[in-house]
């Protein structure tokens, strides 16, 4: 399935049905009255929640959407028929904008399931509701309101606990498919990731989390450079970030003290409010020895700053490191964690949140 995660719509609500102007023709009543019933109303054009969707697919080629207008009243005191609702599903986690002011109206999610985007038409009340004692015959109706028309942007951003950062090949991909059950395409060339990819992680049996594999930064994002900042939405929900830096990269002017700065720059450039996120900062490819020894050395400079920055040792290749990193991310997204040796089991007794 193809992942688009912004897409703009044109969404016209129904209009109102007239009111009708009518009378009573029966044999005996000479003078029967007004009769004309009012108009149906409009129906909404509604956004819903649909948990098992997971891209803006189907709003990608189909980009008018518009609700059944309610119809005319009619003459024996009859109303018009309503016209029905018009619902738009779309995934968890889409923001909904208005295309002209940029105005926030809704974050569809579990606390707001269904919302109305545009309000449909009211219809208009028929001669029968004007008849007063001085005016029994009225000759006149009222016309129905048209529904609302608004062009909206539709904006996926990812729910996912943790966000795995870092520059092309850094081996984001595979650690999420060591850790987790996602299967992203893996090569040894940049930007393989082209899409967000989103995978469950279980910790030590006792919880999970949500983790997603976001495609490479480069130094320049920003500016629109390899990929840009056009996926770094998809980490402005998550808790916690996972920064991959590699031990030891051939290209010039690389170093892990480089691509961590770089990176952390592209992110407050785009947000300070995501470059403020809690990180676990990793090495990764350990099971080079050239990666290893540059990781070392980058640990020991990190841990001898004014603020020391905890560094974590990783190979997917090797598994070696991946219950530490764990247990690093778990600590930072639960309060009531703290880390526990690698093999060490709880001993039996109350829950911890009994404690």
């Amino acid at each position: 399935m193809k992942f688009v995660d912004e897409v703009r719509i044109h969404v016209k609500a129904g209009d109102g049905g007239d009111g009708a102007i009518a009378w009573r023709r029966e044999k005996f009543i000479p003078r029967g009255g007004p009769a004309g019933g009012d108009g149906g109303d409009g129906g909404d054009v509604v956004l819903v929640l649909d948990p098992q969707l997971s891209t803006l697919l189907d709003y990608r080629y189909v980009r008018e959407h518009r609700a059944r207008s309610g119809s005319k009243g009619h003459g024996s005191d009859m109303n018009g028929v309503s016209g029905g609702h018009l619902e738009l599903r779309v995934p968890p986690g889409t923001v909904v904008r208005d295309a002209a002011t940029g105005e926030q109206l809704a974050d569809v999610g579990a606390g707001c399931p269904r919302v109305v985007v545009a309000k449909g038409g009211r219809g208009g009340l028929g001669n029968m509701n004007f008849a007063t004692s001085t005016n029994q015959a009225p000759h006149y109706a009222q016309e129905g309101t048209p529904g609302e028309e608004r062009e909206l942007v539709l904006e996926l951003k990812l729910l996912a606990d943790v966000g795995i950062v870092g520059y092309p090949n850094a081996g984001k991909s595979t650690l999420i498919s060591v850790l987790s059950r996602a299967r992203p395409r893996i090569a040894d060339y940049p930007f393989t990731t082209l899409v967000p990819n989103l995978g469950v992680v279980s910790w030590r049996g006792e919880r999970s989390f949500v983790v997603a594999d976001i495609p490479g930064l480069i130094e320049g994002a920003h500016a629109g450079a390899g990929l840009g900042h056009q996926f770094l939405r998809h980490v402005e929900r998550c808790r916690v970030l996972i920064h991959l830096v590699e031990g030891a990269n051939g290209e010039p002017g690389r170093s892990p003290a480089r691509d961590f700065a770089a990176i952390n720059r592209e992110l407050r450039l785009h947000s300070r409010a995501l470059a403020g996120k809690p990180q676990v900062v990793v090495v990764t490819k350990v099971d080079l020895p050239e990666a290893r020894a540059a990781g070392e050395r980058w640990r020991k400079a990190m841990a001898r700053r004014a603020r020391p920055v905890p560094v974590l040792l990783v190979s997917a290749a090797t598994r070696e490191g991946l219950d530490a990193l764990l247990d690093a991310v778990a600590g930072e997204l639960w309060a009531e964690v703290s880390p526990r040796p690698i093999g060490r089991r709880r001993r039996p007794g109350k829950p911890r949140s009994a404690r």
